[in-house]
């Protein structure tokens, strides 16, 4: 009879002796055409303030490094902290131990330049973190599940739109630059993935409006996605009120502008 028993360990955890953690939802990057190609998206150059969401075992580390001079990273797992602690010295990096959704990025400056391969179970967390320190922000550029991407760039009409379009488009300029197939990792995730470019939007390029109604009417909106916002936004505003804003109030969510969105903000008491 036939015993269950551990899978064998990939070639990179023979290889690394680390062994990738479900709770940190690691998945490296393998591929060097794909991390060649992340590099020289980012392009960093030396004097850049270049910081990267988790590390891992350093495949864009490295390549980063080598061009940029010097590189902030953020990283929990106190493993791979220890493996970046022996290579590299405090003149090629300075290392945040600890959680991305609690690093306060700001901290390390203005013009900040984002990088990195982030964990698919708190992507979105993780991005809306990075919007509460947009002003100090040059640019980003992330991997992440690609269904997640699609949803960043949909345009108002795109099935795919939902609330996470709505307000990263606000903040920032959106561009998709590489897909990316499960063999590029290991382990190989369940989903493809893609590397977006996001770029912040000048404040001036931001229609008026306070944020936090604004984003209320979004999360109302979206509440119900079948629904039509004379609806889903029945009680924050009335049919009436909607068609003052300028929007039917027998469109669906995902067929509003951001413009539509602060119009209806703007009609809120």
């Amino acid at each position: 009879m036939n015993r269950s028993s551990k899978p064998a360990p990939s070639k990179l955890a023979r290889e690394t002796g680390h062994t990738a953690r479900k709770r940190f939802g690691q998945n490296f990057l393998i591929d060097q055409g794909i991390i060649h190609g992340i590099v020289d998206a980012v392009n960093p150059r030396p004097g850049e303030q270049v910081v990267e969401i988790g590390p891992g075992l350093g495949a864009l580390t490295q390549p980063l490094l080598a061009r940029a001079g010097h590189l902030h990273v953020v990283e929990l797992d106190r493993d791979l902290i220890a493996r970046l602690e022996k290579k590299y010295t405090r003149e090629q990096m300075t290392i945040h131990a600890g959680d991305a959704l609690a690093f306060d990025f700001a901290s390390l400056g203005p013009n900040l330049r984002v990088v990195g391969n982030l964990p698919y179970n708190i992507s979105t967390p993780i991005l809306f973190h990075l919007l509460d320190k947009v002003e100090a922000i040059r640019d980003i550029h992330v991997m992440l599940q690609k269904e997640v991407v699609d949803r960043m760039v949909a345009a108002p009409g795109d099935s795919d739109r939902s609330r996470l379009s709505v307000m990263l488009q606000r903040y920032c300029y959106l561009e998709p630059l590489l897909d990316v197939p499960p063999e590029s990792f290991d382990p190989a995730p369940k989903v493809n993935s893609a590397v977006v470019r996001m770029m912040p939007r000048p404040i001036a390029d931001r229609l008026p409006v306070d944020e936090a109604k604004l984003s209320a009417v979004v999360s109302a909106a979206f509440s119900q996605r079948r629904k039509m916002v004379r609806n889903t936004l029945k009680p924050l505003l009335g049919a009436e009120a909607i068609e003052a804003a300028g929007v039917d109030p027998t469109e669906r969510a995902e067929q509003l502008s951001e413009a539509d969105f602060v119009a209806l903000a703007n009609r809120l008491p």
